[in-house]
């Protein structure tokens, strides 16, 4: 059998070739249209078992195939598999666009949700068939024939781009490579970043080392090289990826067909051309359709008022950084390559630590435990390894894991993929690889429930060997919150208690609410009572001491200021961009992200920066007038976290509050507004102090 169409359990990774994807793409699709041509000509009255349920079966069969070859194209590319991949893409974005503008589907939704069994329907089920209605008409369905033709053929071409632009940046951060035979030219680069570099050049049978631009030899580098030279070509080259000035900084030649400037372009136009289809003034309106926000002015209202508040404290910080970078390490001119390295110093001579330093006490070994233990404990759920041998994975690094209740029965499972390597995409995410749903075929509601599957992904340096013994891989603390952050996610997935697919897990949650579990789990990181738990030193086992948690705490709103209006900045680009930005004007797109720097900036990266060629949350993912989401929740995450820190019980890994929190947002996936889930277990509507406090922000400084 094709490992694609064995939905018997989980994928068969080792098994999946790329000449299984077309045949599988193929069959799903001609087996869903000929399903759909059935309902189409079914002229009963529609009901949930006799339309809904079935289309929702068959495109679960679609969405699980699909994942798996999507995933692998994430974390296992290669030009094979990347060209089996493109070549299906199209055909199963025409797919959903079709169906999205099915007529006939379109009216047996309004027809069931006129009739008397929609009353009969759980919440859960009403919100599915309202969201489906939400999403014919955000789909095209009430467009006339012609326009459906331009819709579907706009939303074919805006995949490509989308698939495209993400090909470009991967390729573009492989093709450079510094390559350093000097070892004095690496003063200051922690060992075990060296022996990665060393190992990279090896492998590349070459002498001395090499640095890529993937983030744990990048930033790193950035952070701790003494030598400002080294420094600026990693930045030149990691801030012009992907754009027409990629082939000035890579020493591999030419890579101009990687550029995304035209892609940028040409996603903007088919987007606004796509809004005035749908009647919609920009796209922004359409992105803010499914979301908690309602119309773009809210948005930029409220990152303004974010704005405000942190342009004073980042004011001080760059004053500081620029005050200390002078007296003590003799620059008078602060440029970009230096700003991570500077900031490095100014940390350890204020908080008399580094990360470094810190980064000994958080191997992998004792992480991911921590972790486990922490999320145990709040939820009484129990998390074990499965053993590699027993289940088919893509990479070797690739493990598997299980959540079980209390009395043992599976909730679900998560993959954990957690190294950087070549031919993945950068970054961290969380995905669905099962989704829970109700499928029958058992007496008992309750064993007849699909346990969910997700994939959680990392880019951290993995374990090093040091002569014969190899050492755990070691994170930074930054790594620690970015890997409680993907888990956070996976968690919102796993733990939903909704049993019907379009609503369980993170399925139908607004997006700019969807971030809210993820930011809510970073919490954790600042807090002594995990942290003693988990952090451990990777040589001697020793506990982390309390003094330099109490540095590193005191430390935590170290530049707050710079980082939270950094954040703003992509926000409000992204926004503008899709509000009252002409696509079809003269001006560019980085053009409009200099004028919002000019506005809301307190440090102007050099000339070169292209930016905009590497945004791939917008131009590459689903974060299209959405990137204020992560500040939006932010607000929600922090405030929700609130309600652990007043607990009576005098501690913030309290069962109690844990369980509330279970039920009342991760539990009830998309089956309620986000806004309504909130309030279930704050008990009141969001506020934004909790959000400052964490931030640092409250008072304002003189």
């Amino acid at each position: 059998m094709n490992p694609l169409l064995d939905f018997s359990g989980l994928p068969r990774f080792a098994e999946i070739r790329t000449e299984h994807i077309t045949p599988a793409v193929s069959q799903l699709l001609s087996d869903n249209r000929a399903l759909i041509g059935r309902i189409r000509q079914n002229t009963d009255l529609p009901t949930w078992d006799s339309f809904v349920q079935p289309l929702a079966d068959a495109n679960e069969r679609l969405s699980r195939a699909w994942g798996q070859v999507s995933h692998l194209n994430a974390v296992a590319n290669t030009p094979e598999l990347r060209e089996a991949y493109n070549a299906n893409l199209p055909l199963v974005t025409q797919y959903y666009a079709e169906l999205a503008q099915d007529q006939a589907l379109f009216e047996k939704f309004k027809e069931l949700r006129g009739g008397k069994e929609f009353e009969g329907l759980s919440a859960a089920r009403q919100k599915i068939v309202e969201n489906e209605l939400r999403d014919f008409r955000l789909g095209g369905a009430e467009l006339p024939s012609e326009k459906k033709a331009r819709f579907l053929q706009i939303q074919e071409e805006l995949s490509a781009l989308g698939s495209r632009f993400n090909d470009n940046l991967l390729d573009a951060t492989n093709a450079f490579v510094l390559h350093v035979e000097d070892a004095g030219e690496l003063s200051g680069i922690p060992d075990d970043v060296l022996q990665t570099a060393r190992k990279v050049a090896e492998r590349d049978k070459a002498a001395g080392w090499k640095f890529t631009l993937h983030a744990p030899s990048y930033l790193p580098l950035m952070q701790y090289a003494d030598n400002r030279e080294l420094r600026e070509k990693m930045y030149r080259a990691y801030s012009t990826r992907a754009s027409e000035l990629n082939a000035a900084a890579s020493p591999s030649g030419d890579t101009g067909n990687l550029d995304n400037t035209p892609l940028i372009a040409g996603t903007l136009e088919l987007r606004k051309e796509e809004a005035q289809l749908l009647g919609f003034e920009c796209y922004a309106e359409v992105s803010l359709a499914t979301k908690m926000a309602s119309t773009p002015a809210q948005v930029l209202d409220f990152l303004g008022e974010l704005a405000a508040k942190a342009r004073p404290y980042a004011e001080r910080d760059l004053k500081e950084l620029r005050q200390f970078a002078a007296d003590q390490l003799q620059l008078d001119t602060l440029e970009a390559w230096d700003l991570a390295y500077v900031s490095e110093k100014l940390r350890l001579e204020r908080y008399a630590f580094s990360e470094q330093e810190v980064k000994q006490y958080f191997p992998e070994t004792s992480v991911l435990p921590g972790m486990f233990g922490l999320v145990e404990n709040l939820y009484g759920i129990h998390i074990t390894p499965v053993e590699a041998t027993t289940i088919q994975l893509w990479h070797p690094d690739a493990k598997l894991f299980n959540i079980a209740d209390s009395e043992g029965k599976l909730i679900g499972r998560f993959y954990l993929d957690l190294y950087a390597r070549a031919g993945k995409r950068g970054g961290g995410w969380m995905d669905d690889a099962i989704s829970r749903r109700y499928v029958g075929g058992g007496d008992n509601r309750e064993y007849a429930v699909q346990a969910p599957v997700a994939y959680l992904n990392c880019n951290f340096s993995g374990p090093v060997s040091h002569g014969e013994k190899v050492r755990p891989a070691l994170f930074t603390h930054d790594e620690v919150i970015t890997l409680f952050h993907e888990f956070g996610h996976g968690l919102h997935h796993l733990l939903t208690r909704v049993d019907d697919l379009g609503v369980s897990g993170i399925h139908g949650v607004e997006w700019d609410a969807v971030e809210l579990p993820s930011q809510f789990m970073e919490n954790f990181c600042w807090e002594w009572e995990v942290i003693s738990r988990m952090a451990r030193h990777v040589d001697t086992g020793a506990s982390m001491p309390r003094d330099l948690f109490d540095k590193m705490l005191a430390g935590k709103n170290f530049q707050s200021g710079l980082q939270m209006l950094r954040q703003i900045e992509f926000a409000l680009f992204d926004m503008h961009l899709h509000f009252d930005f002409d696509p079809y004007g003269h001006k560019t797109a980085q053009q409009l992200l200099d004028e919002v720097r000019e506005q809301v900036a307190v440090i102007i990266p050099p000339g070169f920066n292209r930016f905009p060629n590497s945004f791939s949350h917008i131009f590459g993912g689903g974060y299209a007038a959405g990137y204020y989401s992560y500040k939006w929740a932010e607000v929600l995450s922090a405030d929700a976290y609130s309600m652990f820190e007043e607990d009576s019980a005098g501690t913030v890994v309290n069962s109690e509050t844990g369980l509330r929190f279970w039920k009342e947002i991760l539990a009830v996936g998309g089956s309620r507004p986000a806004l309504e889930s909130f309030i279930a277990f704050r008990g009141r509507e969001p506020e934004i102090n909790a959000l400052l406090r964490h931030n640092g922000m409250a008072p304002a400084p003189a």
